[in-house]
């Protein structure tokens, strides 16, 4: 997932489609049981409809994908759009579509959605097609494919973006304070002693950055540390991220910013990459979607996997899907799910993700011309491939997720800004979510 000012800036909005979306649930099209694309006939005419949550210029893409699509099936019509005109929006228009039945039958979701669509009673269960050895699903990472797996196992999309967070390090700063550049080896104690050095507060020049915005920025920065610590967020349904493990993992971070004063506190989200980029920043925790601005603003940068915990560096990977939709029609769903499995195929993502500038979908993607391409054009790119490896788990799909994390957020901004200490942010936050959750 890309953590954009674009993405992020409807928060608010997606937490009160999610509760629309949990008011529909169990009103499905279909109510027979059967696999939605039962009875499907290939050579059919049929019109299917792709929102494809995409800015201009990949959309542009999208529409070029379709047609060639079009063109190797010409019995089918691919119907392509943004869908909204943010990402952000499209989980309140597939709420609004669901109950006037005007909904896609393909369309583009943050994983963090997954919880709340799944319970919609609107998407196809692909367990069985995704486990078709033609397929190739555990090419996918295996925190995308969690996340495309709703909790009673059924599957409601296919990863679309996938992702992770690593350490992004400004080379010129480092130089100039005679600091070794950091390695995969580091620990959280040596990231903090060079955030430390890096500091120069006649320059305003900080060691490392933190989004204090309380969105899903701020949030899911803090799930590497608590899992490197041997945490976890969710306890079945109940709060967890507020035992031993996240106190200790906020309070690293704390450290940091209120006791060495040596990290930025970006309340907008939107400040410190561009202050990473000029050489205000020495060090922030980021992914992949960096490296397109990085490469044009010249920047002199390395990348390195997370500082790590008693040899554990875990990351978090944020992926994001294709969720397939049923309309009670055999043809609509197997001409979608026919159509995914040839956007998301070795061949055809190789055009898709890495002409975009991310990280390719499947691991056999590696061997491909496009990939030679991307990791010469975007050095630090396999760093983040081989990244993945390391996103061990993925965030919860659960309904709910959306306004936990608001609240995890928030905790973790107080006490980055001194306001209140790691155990009552954090016991704060577990005691608000519990209901949230619990309900649902």
């Amino acid at each position: 997932m890309r953590y954009s000012p674009r993405l992020l800036a409807g928060l608010a909005t997606t937490v009160a489609a999610a509760l629309a979306l949990s008011a529909c649930s169990g009103s499905s099209p279909s109510s027979s049981g059967k696999d939605a694309a039962e009875g499907y006939d290939p050579k059919a005419t049929v019109e299917i409809t792709w929102w494809t949550g995409q800015t201009t210029e990949a959309e542009q893409k999208a529409e070029q994908l379709a047609a060639e699509y079009q063109k190797l099936h010409p019995n089918v019509t691919v119907k392509t759009s943004a869908g909204a005109t943010v990402t952000d929006d499209l989980l309140t228009k597939l709420s609004a579509g669901f109950t006037s039945g005007n909904y896609p039958d393909v369309s583009y979701a943050f994983g963090s959605w997954a919880g709340e669509l799944a319970e919609s009673g609107r998407t196809q269960d692909l367990r069985d097609f995704v486990k078709e050895p033609a397929f190739g699903w555990d090419e996918f990472p295996a925190a995308a494919r969690e996340t495309a797996t709703a909790t009673d196992g059924s599957v409601i999309g296919v990863p679309a973006l996938v992702d992770n967070l690593a350490l992004l390090y400004n080379k010129t700063l480092f130089d100039a304070a005679k600091l070794p550049y950091p390695t995969d080896d580091w620990t959280w104690e040596q990231y903090r002693a060079a955030a430390k050095k890096l500091t120069d507060p006649a320059k305003s020049i900080y060691g490392t950055a933190y989004s204090v915005s309380g969105s899903e920025d701020t949030t899911w920065h803090l799930w590497p540390l608590l899992w490197q610590n041997g945490g976890k967020i969710l306890d079945g349904k109940k709060p967890a991220f507020n035992s031993d493990a996240g106190v200790k993992a906020l309070e690293t971070l704390r450290a940091i910013a209120v006791d060495d004063k040596s990290m930025y506190l970006d309340q907008t989200d939107e400040k410190y990459s561009p202050l990473f980029r000029s050489g205000r920043i020495g060090m922030i925790l980021s992914g992949p979607w960096e490296l397109l601005e990085l490469a044009s603003s010249k920047t002199s940068y390395g990348v390195a996997q997370l500082p790590g915990t008693d040899g554990d560096h875990q990351t978090v990977s944020g992926p994001d899907l294709w969720v397939l939709y049923n309309h009670d029609d055999p043809n609509r769903a197997g001409a979608s799910r026919d159509f995914v499995k040839w956007l998301t195929s070795k061949e055809t993502d190789a055009k898709w993700n890495l002409a975009i500038g991310n990280l390719p979908l499947r691991t056999t993607e590696k061997d491909t011309p496009e990939y030679a391409n991307y990791a010469k054009q975007y050095p630090a790119g396999p760093k983040f491939v081989d990244n993945l490896a390391n996103a061990k788990q993925a965030r919860p799909t659960v309904s709910g997720y959306e306004e936990m994390s608001r609240n995890v957020g928030d905790a973790i901004a107080k006490v980055l800004q001194g306001k209140a200490k790691p155990k009552e942010a954090l016991d704060e936050a577990a005691e608000k979510s519990a209901g949230i959750l619990e309900d649902n």
